[in-house]
């Protein structure tokens, strides 16, 4: 466990997956005479199975708070684990690795449509790398939408959808304008000292 930094390892019979033990049950009984089959194993009936999306997987392994998820076949065979770390980098080189800006936008949940969000991001030239949707925490009624988009400067993507009054919460992107700008009131300044 601590060569992997996981808190928990998975116990198998043959094939098949008991479940979980962790440093947590080994630590509270601290005998090392006793044998895997006599602690009571955690997370016997959690497990994912090899077909399913990394975000089945962290969903699973935040709902029932576990550092490793065990990995089966259609016959319940163990094949393996994979740690949230694994997940993660996943996610990470999904559509994080590409260049561009994210937007997050407010909206009220009955007026979401990933179609308009999108007409108005393709209307710009540029595309929808991924996109996530949740719940606001302040209001029920809400939501946040965060989108990647496969440009650095979204600023007239930006303006687009100001322009739809859409309520835009975040923004992270590089804006080339602003360097044009300090350059044109730079050649200002410049003229008028002449």
């Amino acid at each position: 466990m601590e060569e992997l930094r996981v808190s928990q390892l998975p116990v198998l019979s043959g094939q098949e997956y008991k479940g979980l033990i962790s440093e947590d049950l080994i630590y509270s009984n601290n005998d090392p005479a006793t044998l895997l089959s006599e602690f009571a194993l955690e997370s016997q009936n959690v497990y994912a199975y090899k077909y399913q999306h990394f975000f089945d997987v962290l969903k699973i392994a935040l709902d029932n708070d576990l550092s490793v998820v065990a990995v089966q076949d259609d016959d319940r065979n163990f094949i393996g684990v994979i740690t949230i770390t694994d997940t993660l980098t996943a996610f990470a080189r999904s559509s994080m690795q590409e260049p561009g800006g994210i937007l997050v936008l407010l909206m009220e949940e009955r007026d979401y449509s990933l179609t308009e969000v999108s007409r108005l991001v393709e209307s710009n030239d540029a595309k929808i790398l991924s996109s996530y949707v949740c719940p606001d925490k302040g209001d029920a009624s809400r939501l946040k939408l965060t989108i990647k988009i496969n440009r650095n400067d979204l600023s007239r993507i930006i303006a687009t959808f100001e322009r739809f009054s859409y309520n835009i919460v975040a923004k992270f992107h590089h804006t080339q304008g602003n360097e044009e700008d300090k350059e044109r009131i730079d050649l200002l300044l410049r003229y008028l000292n002449m």
